[in-house]
């Protein structure tokens, strides 16, 4: 039999009923050659780890899942939990554009782009958002359904308040024609979103003087803490996306608004008085959900200094409760790789995936013990880990390019092949 949806057909009985047939006269061999035609070729961009057959194991679990639960050419974006259930009834968060998108970029980008296709085929759905809450530009549901709308139960206060999730749509525009360097896309679908993310932007900062363009009242990845004032991610996404849409402008010959640079020199990033970023203005040391200033560091790349970087690590990882989601020690392992620390960087890629792992085959759960797989955010904050931390990726202005790194004592080697538009291969050793 076929399974057909009426999201996709009109007619979907009689939709199954025509792809029966045709498997059934295409026979099994053929339909089997065709099938491992293309797994082939998706796995010509892997992950290859000589010397530690475990993270192996877990790295090809990570890719096969992202690569099963998406397709290139379509206008589909992943869900938290991919296909593999009804968890988080389907929708898209940001947990695709900051965390499974960025693996899945730099190994199949046009993959990738079916992300971005999704989210513009909803950009009207966005406008409408940020005109109901008072704002101008595309305002990003934080659960998103298939017709773009907010989705999220009335219940949470993520809805109205996870005001990120707009930010890391702009952002994940501008690494596609990063990686790829396509300037008609840039044209005809990059640029229109950075625009419209711009000017929320613009219009969302409450401006109460120089260095003072504050964004108030809003949930940051933290989401333990509700209706803050200046969170460190928000704002860091916030200053991005602004700056990203001005350069946008610029690559295609078009004059940028000048408001948007203005806004972002204005917005705030706090810190306490030994220099550590402050997750809030209200912060005081409590137990976070997962890393929120960390991100500021990778891979937004506003704090820079290394020092400044392992400052914020050591006072925030030792806060980050261990009931929190599988994906947030992997971008504290991606920020020692890029430190140098390569042990501890291992070390936090392990307790990236491992304690989340469900027998018998190892699939992951959201959180660690939980039985909720198969949770497609995780895996994809391992890749990233790896691809962007260990193996030294950086996504440039000029594409993908390797930084200088170093291997954990027990990897012999690291592989990364099929990287990006032109299919190139990095290795560590």
């Amino acid at each position: 039999g076929s399974a057909v949806s009426s999201a996709d057909y009109g007619d979907p009985h009689n939709e199954a009923e025509r792809l029966t047939i045709f498997a059934k006269l295409e026979g099994v061999n053929r339909l089997l050659k065709r099938h491992e035609a293309a797994w082939e070729d998706l796995w010509k961009s892997d992950i290859l780890i000589e010397g530690d057959l475990e993270a192996q194991r877990a790295i090809h679990s990570a890719i096969y899942h992202l690569y099963s639960f998406s397709r290139e050419g379509i206008a589909y974006s992943l869900s938290p939990m991919g296909l593999s259930g009804l968890g988080y009834n389907g929708h898209v968060f940001w947990d695709t554009e900051l965390w499974m998108y960025p693996a899945v970029l730099a190994l199949q980008p046009e993959i990738a782009r079916s992300f971005l296709e999704y989210r513009f085929e909803r950009l009207e759905a966005a406008k409408k958002n940020a005109f109901s809450h008072g704002y101008k530009g595309a305002m990003f549901p934080w659960e998103s359904s298939a017709e773009g709308s907010e989705d999220t139960p009335v219940w949470a206060l993520t809805g109205p308040f996870q005001h990120h999730i707009t930010g890391c749509v702009g952002w994940a525009f501008w690494k596609y024609y990063q990686t790829t360097q396509d300037e008609e896309w840039l044209r005809t679908r990059g640029y229109p979103m950075l625009k419209e993310v711009a000017d929320f932007w613009a219009s969302r900062v409450e401006r109460n003087g120089p260095g003072k363009y504050d964004i108030n009242n809003v949930i940051g990845a933290n989401e333990w803490q509700e209706n803050i004032d200046n969170n460190a991610f928000t704002n860091g996404m916030a200053i991005t996306a602004l700056r990203y849409a001005a350069q946008a402008a610029r690559v295609l010959g078009l004059e940028p608004n000048p408001d948007w640079e203005h806004v972002a020199a204005n917005i705030p990033i706090l810190k306490f008085p030994d220099g550590t970023t402050r997750e809030n203005a209200t912060y005081d040391g409590v137990i976070i959900k997962q890393g929120d200033a960390n991100l500021l560091a990778y891979p937004l790349k506003i704090v820079t200094d290394e020092k400044a970087i392992r400052k914020d690590l050591e006072y925030y990882e030792p806060r980050m409760s261990p009931e929190g989601p599988a994906m947030g020690h992997s971008v504290l392992a991606a920020l020692y790789a890029r430190l140098g620390d390569a042990e501890k960087a291992h070390e936090l890629f392990v307790r990236s995936y491992k304690p989340n792992e469900v027998p018998p085959f190892g699939v992951l759960a959201e959180t660690a013990g939980g039985t909720n797989p198969y949770f497609a955010t995780g895996a994809g904050g391992t890749l990233q880990a790896v691809l962007f931390g260990l193996g030294g990726l950086e996504i440039t202005d000029t594409g993908i390019v390797q930084l200088k790194t170093r291997l954990p004592k027990k990897w012999r080697s690291l592989k990364m092949t099929g990287i990006g538009k032109e299919k190139k291969t990095f290795e560590v050793k």
